[in-house]
């Protein structure tokens, strides 16, 4: 008897969790819309930046995240290295019909490293640090690195009327693996694989639009984003 009691709750907890996996539909496109901003004070090395993102598990309605982030900056004179500390505050929304969600408060470092080569090809190298506190969760740490491409197509910079080729990938590595007393996460977080075609409307704005592949522990999913890149 205590034999079948103990098989029956291995596969209850075996359906349960192919429910808590089949609840993602992964074939449906999201999408993400994005506003990023950069600023300097006056014409000092000294700035701020930020992002607001608007994410939805469909195309609008079902809350992803929202996400609001800024952060100070400073730019060295000779290598125009970025160095930012920043704050963002996340709200992470379940999948579905299901309206619960979860803030997030959120330190992060991060160093911005351009690149060019030859005469059109603008590279960028990110890494940041976070420092993650969730609501009833463990405190947690993440690194990640981002790769940066944009590729003019009609001139050889990036400025008003430029036609570009926009593409980055971003690896997501977890610091610490459990998360509370009874959960534990994998090193591997998520990698984000990203193209889009975008367009400066001045020197100092462009829009992207293009599609995002997210590879994280548990699932794969395609996003749409729309961003709007401003300096000023």
């Amino acid at each position: 008897m205590r034999n079948k009691a103990i098989l029956w709750s291995v596969m209850i907890c075996t359906l349960l969790s192919f429910k808590a996996f089949g609840q993602i539909d992964e074939s449906k496109t999201g999408a993400w819309y994005m506003y990023f901003w950069t600023t300097n004070i006056k014409q000092s090395l000294f700035g701020f930046q930020g992002d607001i993102q608007y994410r939805n598990w469909n195309l609008m309605g079902d809350l992803e995240q929202l996400l609001l982030r800024g952060g100070f900056t400073y730019t060295t004179p000779k290598s125009d290295v970025k160095f930012t500390l920043g704050y963002a505050h996340i709200t992470t929304g379940a999948y579905g019909d299901d309206n619960t969600t979860v803030p997030e408060s959120r330190i992060y470092q991060e160093a911005l490293i351009p690149q060019k080569l030859g005469t059109r090809v603008y590279l960028v190298h990110r890494f940041r640090f976070e420092q993650r506190f969730v609501q009833d969760q463990n405190f947690r740490t993440r690194w990640r690195y981002n790769f940066f491409i944009n590729v003019p197509l009609n001139k050889i910079d990036l400025k008003k009327g430029a036609v570009y080729i926009a593409l980055y990938n971003e690896l997501f590595i977890n610091g610490e693996r459990r998360i509370d007393s009874n959960t534990t996460v994998e090193i591997f977080d998520r990698n984000r694989a990203y193209g889009a075609l975008g367009y400066s409307l001045s020197d100092n704005l462009r829009i992207q639009g293009g599609y995002m592949q997210q590879i994280t522990d548990n699932w794969s999913k395609g996003q749409l984003q729309f961003s709007l890149h401003h300096s000023f």
